[in-house]
């Protein structure tokens, strides 16, 4: 009975082939690494935005959805139209849904302004001034672990209170416990009733430059000409689509639009705008597909040619194996073994250049990355098949060489 060549053989062949012509392996493997190095990165930095922008940006707070003048636009010309069309969503539309919706677990308004904020001679520019009504503090994700939230008292009294941001409380009062200070809010005096959690950064933007004061408040000081926005909880994740019908029907209702009339307002939550991320993102993925292609073709051809050039060089080889019982099967295992097993080592050294890409960006720049590991087996796998299909015709070849004819060869 003819034996069959183990795995262990041409793996050991195809390592010493490595060691003994580093450079010539080197550039053999450039294109695989190249490939997978970069298919790697863009997965690792699509993958990581998507949780960034998922966690900081697209987060609405729990079960909630946003009432605003525009919905999720992507076409100049579709802005154009919404701009002319669209009415600002007012006071009085945030207390006809509060008064009237049946269905959300509760609904709150919010106001947005910038100002500057000082303490003394200490200022901060550019901050975030939000008008918000008490019921904002069940569904915004920033709750103040040290004092409180704007209440009903305060919004009802339009009170001179304010929450301020991490960035305030360590810029306005170093090494001093703000809650019950005074600050200055555009020139105003506001007495700091609680401080926010620390948020963070979106893509190097401090999101905790902010103060929260009660809506009332803001729209007494600063008008409401732009409209405020209304933020709608639900009562979980299976009433969204049934309570975001209900807020469209009244809303409609209210503005009174026939049934053939686009919306003037806009619903927008997060899966909306998760949705519009990932086909941002898409686009730049199918972009990168083709560019990973050409370097997996390019890393193929050239994976074929030294194949081609080693069965040339072990022809004697192939057939003192053969004329020892070796049948073609053999052959061809042995090679496509080799190939296979030397594009997986590159696609390894490939996946190795993504991870250090991929901490050095997180530890020096404001990106974020995540590296999935489905992402570092699929790459594993491809190079492995592109060493089994660019590796079949030299395989193929050296298996149907004859003994003789490769016995008389001289190298």
């Amino acid at each position: 009975m003819k034996r069959r060549v183990p795995l262990k053989e041409p793996v050991g062949v195809a390592v010493e082939t490595l060691l003994a012509h580093k450079l010539r392996s080197f550039l053999m493997l450039l294109g695989i690494i190249l490939s997978v190095a970069t298919l790697i990165t863009v997965i690792a930095l699509i993958s990581g935005v998507n949780q960034y922008i998922a966690n900081k940006v697209a987060n609405l707070g729990s079960n909630a959805f946003t009432v605003m003048r525009f919905p999720i636009i992507t076409e100049m010309e579709e802005l154009v139209k919404a701009t002319r069309r669209n009415k600002i969503i007012t006071w009085d539309d945030y207390e006809a849904l509060r008064d009237n919706l049946k269905l959300p677990q509760r609904i709150g308004a919010e106001l947005w302004t910038n100002g500057k904020v000082r303490v003394g001679s200490v200022g901060v520019d550019s901050t975030s001034i939000r008008g918000v009504t008490a019921s904002m503090g069940e569904i915004d994700p920033k709750d103040p672990p040290e004092g409180r939230y704007v209440t009903e008292a305060d919004e009802n009294s339009r009170a001179m209170v304010t929450m301020i941001g991490s960035e305030l409380a360590t810029k306005l009062f170093p090494n001093v416990d703000p809650i019950g200070r005074e600050v200055d809010i555009d020139g105003r005096p506001f007495i700091v009733i609680g401080v926010a959690k620390p948020i963070g950064s979106v893509l190097g933007q401090s999101q905790d430059n902010f103060a929260y004061i009660p809506i009332e408040t803001l729209i007494k000081i600063y008008g409401a000409y732009q409209g405020i926005w209304i933020n709608v909880q639900t009562r979980g994740p299976e009433w969204m689509e049934r309570t975001q019908d209900e807020t469209r029907v009244l809303m409609r209702a209210r503005r009174h639009l026939r049934p053939n009339e686009t919306d003037n307002f806009g619903i927008v939550d997060s899966a909306t705008l998760m949705d519009l991320w990932k086909q941002l993102t898409g686009v730049i993925a199918t972009a990168m597909v083709g560019v990973v292609s050409v370097f997996l073709v390019i890393g193929g051809v050239v994976i074929m040619n030294v194949m081609l050039a080693t069965v040339t060089e072990r022809t004697r080889e192939i057939g003192i194996r053969k004329a020892l019982g070796a049948s073609r099967g053999d052959i061809l295992l042995q090679f496509l073994v080799e190939s296979c097993f030397m594009s997986a080592i590159g696609g390894a050294i490939g996946v190795l250049v993504a991870y250090g890409l991929a901490l050095l960006a997180r530890s020096t720049t404001s990106i974020p990355m995540n590296v999935p590991i489905v992402a570092v087996l699929a790459a594993e796998f491809i190079s492995a098949l592109v060493g089994i299909f660019f590796g079949v015709y030299p395989a193929r070849k050296a298996a149907m060489l004859q003994p003789i004819e490769a016995l008389r060869t001289e190298i």
